[in-house]
């Protein structure tokens, strides 16, 4: 792929034209007219900082940018602390949209993948929750449910048929069992079909299905939310991999993209900034230095999240004058 120096041109990262004059990319395709004006189309998910795909940069004319020299390399940058919590921030605005759009029905399904601990259920719990607060104060039933953990094939054909009404979306968070288990995904790629009718049957007998009154065949016209830490690219199974792809096909599929320590830390920065401790009235110093002990131990810590945050803030309260020594003896590892 051949790289270009861009002389002169602009593209826009989180709502700002930002100059990248100098800046070598791969260039995909040459300058082209727009109904936005002149525009050349490079790999934006070599350099840091930019989104993870094709791009458009915006340049006045074909000679705003040249062709660089074979042994050219394409521009180091490092995306500014900012930027990363901006960019995160974006996410989690997203998610928040689209949990709304399935609330309304406008989106079937969704898989949410990100880190434990970052806050990806609360972000969906919170919308969900404030959509359901009508329908509490009206004594109707809750138009949402969340399941967690273990859950059988025929377990996961009951809960369906509870939910199937439209509006409706039940919650499957950390509920993985069902993403290794065939027939599970078989069901699940049933209820969340592209077709205008979903009909999901149980073709054996069931003691458990008389029992509660379910029938073997019935018509799905709710949604779903699947909140995981497993990223489905690392399945190795090439069997699963293939049911997994088809039900990835069936839905919307945000990746929080928070993998290192260092967007975790600015993660935790962010939401205690935003108010996260404030129920705890601990002062600003004290949260100060919450983050900064979780900082200062990242690689020691049992588990860097919002999680480990939250109980540190815990020992704080507790323990006013010790709550350092307290933490190092139950979040941290030994040694």
């Amino acid at each position: 792929m051949t790289n270009i120096v861009i002389k002169e041109g602009t593209y826009k990262i989180r709502g700002k034209d930002v100059d990248l004059s100098g800046m070598i990319f791969p260039l995909v395709e040459e300058y082209k007219f727009g109904a936005k004006g002149g525009y050349v189309t490079v790999d934006g998910k070599s350099i840091q900082g930019f989104p993870d795909r094709n791009i458009k940069i915006a340049v006045p004319n074909e000679h705003a940018y040249e062709h660089a020299g074979a042994d050219s390399k394409v521009t180091q940058r490092e995306e500014t602390d900012e930027e990363t919590i901006e960019r995160m921030r974006e996410r989690f605005d997203m998610l928040e949209d689209m949990t709304r759009a399935t609330k309304k029905g406008d989106v079937r399904a969704m898989i949410v993948s990100g880190p434990p601990g970052v806050g990806k259920s609360h972000g969906v719990e919170k919308v969900l929750g404030k959509h359901d607060l009508i329908a509490t104060l009206g004594e109707k039933p809750p138009k949402y449910e969340v399941v967690k953990g273990a859950m059988s094939a025929i377990g996961l054909y009951c809960k369906l048929y509870k939910m199937a009404d439209k509006d409706n979306v039940i919650v499957f968070d950390d509920c993985d069992s069902i993403f290794s288990d065939e027939l599970s995904l078989n069901i699940l790629k049933a209820a969340l079909d592209s077709k205008k009718t979903r009909r999901i049957h149980w073709n054996t007998d069931s003691f458990k299905l008389r029992n509660e009154g379910v029938p073997d065949s019935f018509e799905f016209k709710g949604s779903a939310i699947f909140i995981t830490n497993i990223k489905f690219d690392n399945v190795k199974s090439k069997k699963m991999r293939d049911h997994l792809e088809a039900l990835e096909s069936r839905c919307h599929y945000i990746d929080l993209a928070i993998d290192t320590d260092r967007e975790k830390l600015l993660r935790i920065k962010q939401i205690t900034n935003d108010g996260m401790l404030d129920e705890y009235a601990l002062g600003a110093e004290v949260v100060e230095e919450i983050v900064d002990f979780c900082d200062i131990n990242k690689k020691r810590l049992r588990e860097l999240s919002l999680r480990t945050v939250l109980k540190v803030a815990d020992l704080a309260k507790a323990f006013p004058n010790k709550w350092e020594a307290m933490a190092e003896n139950t979040v941290m590892r030994r040694g």
